[in-house]
Formats: C-alpha cells, structure tokens, sequence
C-alpha cells in the first residue's frame, strides 16, 4: 500500500458539493456580520447586542458549524449565547474564531490547479470535493 502524500486529503474528510455551495453562501455573509460588530464595538465595547441580530448571527454560525463539523477547529466554535447576550467585544472574538476555522477550511479544500489557457500555463482553483 502506497503512503498518503501529506498534501493528500482522507476522501471521507472531503467536503460535499452542498456544503461547498453553502460555505459560498455563508463566507461572505459572516464576515459582514464581523464588520458590522467591529463597528460597534468601537464605539460600544461593553454594550450588549441586541436578542435579533443575535438570533441572525447564530443562525449563519450553526450553518458553519455544520460545514466545519470535521475539522479540528471545531471544538473552539460557539455559537453567541442567546440567554446572556454577548457584548460586542465578546461576539467580535467568537465570530473571528469562526471566520479563522472558515478561511483554514477553504485553504485546505479551495487547491490551486494549473490549466492551459492560449497555451499559458494559467493557474485556477477548484474545491476538493467528495462528488
């Protein structure tokens, strides 16, 4: 039997197509959501945010979750505390931690592929999936 290049990936930890196609979704939308926090944050740090944008944010971040259920990352990832609202620093932190664990998943799995384009070796990147 063959030894597993270090580069090579487990085809069980691949992700699926669905997953690709929400982590796109997902990926864009959190890192609004981290901005959007940001901002608050620096004009309110220890303010509170509000049940809504918690319960909109933790929806997006369970998604994740579920994207990122095989990685190493996940045991760090918690959703915002819907009971004792975070303040803003607070939810700053854990929704970093989450777009961490996201930019580490597309590294892992978004590769660099070389292609012939006009006879130009042009590299392009394409998702490691299972299907």
């Amino acid at each position: 039997m063959a030894k597993k290049n270090k580069t090579e990936t487990n085809n069980e930890s691949l992700p699926t197509q669905d997953e690709v196609k929400m982590f796109d979704i997902l990926y864009p939308m959190i890192k609004g959501d981290l901005a959007e926090i940001r901002e608050l944050s620096k004009k309110k740090q220890d303010e509170p945010l509000n049940e809504l944008k918690v319960k909109i944010i933790n929806k997006k971040l369970e998604k994740a979750k579920s994207i990122l259920k095989n990685e190493a990352t996940i045991e760090f990832l918690d959703l915002l505390n819907e009971e004792k609202l975070p303040t803003n620093s607070d939810a700053v932190l854990q929704i970093s931690q989450f777009i961490n664990a996201l930019n580490n998943f597309r590294n892992k799995f978004y590769v660099e592929k070389g292609g012939l384009d006009f006879g130009l070796d042009v590299p392009y990147h394409e998702w490691k999936t299972k299907n």
